[in-house]
């Protein structure tokens, strides 16, 4: 099956941290990408550019409209993902605590449906 790591962190703290702090962060998010292709666990993965850069549409009463920023004002913003191959929720988990941002942002775990599968159940929303 494969999940969807959603990578959640506070950039205001990100930025606080000197070059160093953010160059060694990125080399361990490379090392952990080698290690998931290595052991056929990877699928996919970005990082993504912050709320600064964010637009958000909704169409209402056939009017679009787009504002800046994502919908929702956290402290923490979505800044990445991975999407794996893991046997169930338990190796999922496992995955996610071994990315960098767990130790002081969240991931978020969710399986992928396979809505796309000849003979899988339609998907519902």
């Amino acid at each position: 099956m494969e999940y969807v790591l959603l990578i959640y962190r506070n950039e205001a703290e990100l930025a606080a941290r000197s070059d160093a702090e953010r160059q060694a962060l990125f080399a361990e998010y490379m090392a952990l990408t080698r290690s998931l292709e290595q052991e056929g666990k990877l699928r996919g993965g970005q990082f993504l550019h912050g709320p600064a850069l964010t637009t958000t549409v909704r169409v209402r009463q056939g009017s679009v409209l787009a504002t800046d920023g994502p919908f929702a004002e956290t402290k923490e913003q979505l800044t990445g993902f991975y999407v794996v191959a893991a046997a169930d929720l338990d190796e999922a988990m496992a995955l996610a605590a071994r990315i960098p941002s767990a130790r002081d942002g969240s991931i978020e775990v969710r399986p992928v449906r396979a809505s796309h599968v000849p003979g899988a159940e339609p998907a519902t929303y």
